[in-house]
């Protein structure tokens, strides 16, 4: 009897070490301990139009966005300490409205603690950034705009995604003068948008020694018949025409234009895609001479070819646009940040660590980054190309962000091979 007793309390006391033990097991895990943990999720936001008439423009950015967050969480989440996290990506509608973009920005922080939230459309993100800096509810914006009034308006949370368009107006500008252009018509978008970029070209067309002979701003997300304004164009005999906004409306532009007998050239704003312009045209007949940012298929980096068809089988699109790859990188960007500041719950931390995310580069992702300038936009190496003989011509990578000519004779051998880089001034912006 005694021995069975014995035998009975060895096995009660080996069932309450074995208990103690699993429960510290659980206790660590409930306190976020090891790598091997199963990993937390972190809410990122999206507000943007996603019906409308910018709705296949918002789309294209989420797109982009989600793309990143699908590869992050399938390779099982980005870390920030010793802890896994995964994405998950909410997303509203707020059809380009901004105060509809202030209240999904409200809701994001009020019902998932957001630390960032995108926003690709500049009259929404500017009074986005009237709330995103309150005490305790501050949040990242991820404003996919390249207006450079964004980083102007001394907001600390905010991180500008693509080049300033003034880049590319510099570039344009040098281009066509260069070929003995003097006189342009502009045929823009209306909105803030427009009315900067009209402003900017004006400016530096002016400065470069041409004419500005007709400005005809149009809305580009209501008009189907723009033939008024281009005849008032056409009348005063430009040379080159600054057209744009969204692409599929800029092609209607481009194709009424030649059947009013323009012979010129086009010039694209940094909205309208020129390769995705000829898809919706057939070809690049009608461009013949244009000039506008580069199309991602030209893109000269590694590992582009590779993101272009990815996106294009799993988003089911004939052309990758620009705002596919670069709103990717953005949210590559933001889980390397949070790595870096250690926390994916202070947006403030998560913002002063956004330099140590770069540089990003071209041979592992479809854009080349090289960091972020004190002001809070990202660079990325930006790109123009023209249309010579029905095809799309070697793009020409453009250096903005440098003050000096030997700075950038110093980077250009740290750059991707493969392309012709052009040094453009630091913009007014920086």
């Amino acid at each position: 009897m005694k021995r069975l007793y014995g035998v009975f309390l060895v096995l009660v006391l080996g069932l309450i070490l074995v208990t103690a033990g699993c429960g510290s097991k659980k206790d660590d895990k409930q306190a976020g301990g090891g790598s091997g943990d199963k990993p937390k999720e972190v809410v990122i936001g999206y507000t943007g139009p996603l019906s409308g008439p910018a709705a296949e423009y918002g789309q294209d950015c989420l797109n982009g966005i989600d793309m990143a967050v699908k590869e992050i969480n399938a390779a099982g989440g980005f870390t920030v300490g010793n802890q896994k996290y995964t994405i998950r990506l909410e997303k509203l509608d707020d059809m380009g409205d901004p105060t509809n973009a202030v209240n999904n920005a409200r809701r994001f922080r009020n019902q998932f603690k957001t630390p960032a939230i995108f926003n690709p459309v500049f009259n929404a993100i500017a009074p986005m950034m009237q709330i995103n800096q309150e005490k305790g509810n501050e949040f990242i914006i991820m404003a996919y705009t390249s207006t450079p009034k964004v980083v102007q308006m001394n907001n600390k949370l905010v991180v500008a995604v693509p080049p300033p368009f003034t880049v590319y107006c510099k570039s344009f500008v040098q281009e066509f003068i260069k070929e003995g252009a003097k006189n342009a018509a502009m045929l823009v978008t209306l909105g803030a948008y427009g009315d900067e970029w009209r402003a900017a070209f004006k400016s530096e067309w002016e400065k470069a020694g041409g004419k500005i002979v007709a400005d005809k701003p149009a809305n580009y997300y209501t008009e189907t018949d723009f033939s008024a304004m281009i005849t008032a164009c056409l009348a005063a005999k430009p040379d080159v025409m600054l057209i744009g906004g969204p692409s599929v409306p800029t092609a209607l532009v481009i194709e009424q234009a030649r059947n009013l007998g323009f012979k010129g050239k086009f010039i694209l704003v940094d909205q309208a895609k020129i390769d995705f312009i000829a898809h919706v045209l057939k070809g690049y007949s009608l461009l013949e001479g244009s000039m506008g940012v580069s199309a991602v298929q030209s893109y000269p980096y590694k590992a582009t070819p590779g993101f272009d068809q990815k996106f294009r089988q799993q988003y089911n699109k004939p052309v990758t646009t620009s705002e596919n790859p670069l709103n990717y990188m953005a949210l590559y960007a933001l889980t390397r940040a949070m790595s870096a500041a250690g926390t994916v719950d202070d947006p403030v931390a998560i913002r002063a660590a956004f330099s140590k995310a770069f540089p990003m580069s071209g041979d592992d992702f479809p854009v080349h980054y090289l960091g972020i300038t004190d002001n809070g936009r990202m660079i990325p190496v930006a790109s123009v190309q023209r249309v010579k003989d029905g095809k799309l011509t070697p793009p020409v990578s453009l250096i903005w962000h440098l003050k000096t000519e030997d700075e950038f004779k110093k980077l250009v051998p740290q750059l991707p091979a493969g392309s012709q880089y052009v040094f453009i001034p630091k913009t007014v912006e920086e």
